[in-house]
C-alpha cells in the first residue's frame, strides 16, 4: 500500500450538541419585583488529550475460510504490536468483523472472483503526540484500512464545569446590564437550569496525509466545551417617573 489517508473531522460526532434553549419553567416561589429570564452560554477552550482512530486489515481469499484464516493471522500481529507499543486492552476494542464474496466485472455481468474479509479495531490513544508514530507501526504490521481521527478530552467534565462557571457569570451580568438601563439593581437569583446536554460545540480536528515514506502527523487543534443555562433574576422595582 503506497498511501493512505486519514480522514479529518470537523467536529467531534460523539459529543452532542448543545439544545436550544427552552422556555423557563413555572416558578413557585413569588417575585415581588420584576421577573428577569436570561439565557446565556459559557465556553472553554481546550487542546484534546485523546484520539481514536479504526484501524483493520482487509484480506482477500479465493475460499472464504482461507481469507478468513488470513485476516486473523494479519490481525494478530496487529495487536501484538499494539501491545509493545505500550496501547493498554482498555483502549482497544473491536470495532466491526466482516466477510463477504467479491466480483469482478465483465462483459458477460459479475464474475464471482473469491472472498474479502475485513476486521476493524477502535483504538484509542492517550499520547497524543506519538499518535502518528504508532499508526505507521501498525501500517508496517499489516494495516490496511485506517480511519479517523476524533478527539476527544479524558477530564471533560472539569471543562464542562468551568463552562458552567462562565455561563452563570455571563447570565449575571447581562441581568445586570438590563437592571442598570431600568434604574434599578438584581435583588436575588430565582432559579437556575440547565438547557440541554452540555457538549463540544466545536472541534477543529486535523490530521495529515501518510505515505510510505513519510510520517503521520496527527494535529489535534482545539475544542470548545460549552453550556447554556437559564436563570431567573428578581430585579428591585424601577423607580417610578
Amino acid at each position: 500500500m503506497k498511501r493512505l489517508i486519514l480522514a479529518s473531522l470537523a467536529a467531534c460526532a460523539a459529543a452532542p450538541a448543545l439544545a436550544q434553549p427552552s422556555v423557563p419553567p413555572p416558578l413557585t416561589t413569588p417575585i415581588n419585583g420584576v421577573r428577569l429570564d436570561v439565557v446565556a452560554t459559557g465556553e472553554v477552550t481546550r487542546v484534546p488529550d485523546q484520539v481514536t482512530i479504526s484501524a483493520g486489515v482487509t484480506s482477500r481469499a479465493p475460499q472464504a475460510q482461507a481469507a478468513l484464516r488470513d485476516n486473523a493471522a494479519q490481525m494478530e500481529r496487529v495487536r501484538a504490536a499494539l501491545r509493545r507499543l505500550g496501547i493498554a486492552d482498555r483502549d482497544i476494542q473491536t470495532g466491526t468483523i466482516s466477510l463477504h464474496q467479491d466480483y469482478e466485472r465483465s462483459p458477460e455481468g459479475r464474475t464471482p472472483s473469491g472472498y474479502v474479509a475485513s476486521n476493524q479495531l477502535n483504538i484509542r490513544f492517550r499520547d497524543v503526540a506519538n499518535a502518528g508514530r504508532i499508526i505507521d507501526a501498525l501500517v508496517a504490521e499489516g494495516v490496511n484500512n485506517v480511519q479517523g481521527p476524533m478527539f476527544g478530552l479524558e477530564n471533560r467534565e472539569s471543562a464542562v464545569d468551568e463552562a458552567r462557571t462562565r455561563a452563570i457569570a455571563v447570565a449575571r451580568a447581562r441581568a445586570d446590564l438590563y437592571a442598570r438601563t431600568l434604574g434599578t439593581r438584581v435583588r436575588r437569583i430565582v432559579a437556575i437550569s440547565e438547557t440541554g446536554q452540555p457538549g463540544i460545540i466545536i472541534g477543529e480536528a486535523r490530521a495529515a496525509v501518510a505515505n510510505m515514506d513519510a510520517s503521520t502527523q496527527i494535529v489535534p487543534g482545539e475544542q470548545v466545551v460549552g453550556t447554556t443555562v437559564s436563570v431567573t433574576f428578581e430585579l428591585d422595582p424601577p423607580p417610578s417617573r
